[in-house]
């Protein structure tokens, strides 16, 4: 999928085919007034949170919302943060380009894709997000500009790839292994050194296990 139009445009059109004006939109959405007038001018693009928020008092196709060359329509409802509303076969998820320390990825308004996957997925709750791989530190498994779909969770495996906060930075993508001392953020490429911390330290500054990689997708 592509993007085709603003986020700007493709709000005012939504707002327009409703019939729905800004002070019934802001009363509908719960939103503040002067944030959609943000949104209206292309000042600012909408968090996920936001998008999910406006589509559903629009009752469109939040990636539609986005600009993305999709239907309009609203034809599948699953309430899975981070996932569009799409299909029973194939569910949408967000890719990011970073992820903030300490905000939560329904409300990270720096969106830059979409990918698609199986709804199978998305049983027994799994929530999804993506990320766009930036540098070489996980070279040569992953090239920067890929993309990594990740299931989100809060503990992984010792071995796994995951995205971890650390002391408050922005989540950081690393090989994880852990032993009875602490835990080991091992880049692949052998230029760049290993993050070490003990079991102390993980609590006190602290590490955060956010996401464990399902998924590589890389294009041409």
């Amino acid at each position: 999928m592509q993007i085709v139009e603003s986020f700007q445009n493709r709000l005012k059109t939504a707002m327009s085919i409703r019939n729905i004006k800004q002070v019934d939109l802001v009363e509908k959405a719960k939103i503040d007034k002067t944030l959609l007038n943000k949104y209206l001018a292309g000042i600012s693009n909408a968090s996920q949170k936001k998008l999910t928020v406006l589509a559903d008092a629009l009752d469109v196709n939040e990636v539609w919302l986005m600009g993305y060359d999709v239907s309009m329509q609203r034809t599948f409802d699953n309430n899975i943060t981070g996932v569009d509303k799409k299909t029973i076969d194939r569910a949408t998820v967000f890719v990011y380009g970073t992820i903030p320390a300490g905000t939560p990825i329904e409300l990270i308004e720096n969106i830059l894709d979409t990918e698609e996957i199986d709804s199978e997925m998305l049983k027994g709750g799994k929530q999804y997000f993506g990320l766009k791989i930036k540098g070489s530190s996980m070279y040569p498994e992953y090239l920067d500009g890929d993309t990594i779909i990740l299931e989100k969770v809060d503990d992984c495996e010792s071995g796994q790839d995951c995205v971890v906060m650390v002391n408050g930075d922005d989540g950081t993508f690393k090989r994880v292994f852990k032993n009875e001392n602490g835990i080991i953020l091992q880049p692949l490429n052998p230029e760049f050194q290993p993050m070490v911390y003990t079991n102390e330290q993980i609590e006190k500054l602290p590490i955060k296990i956010i996401g464990k990689v399902v998924e590589l997708r890389r294009k041409k």
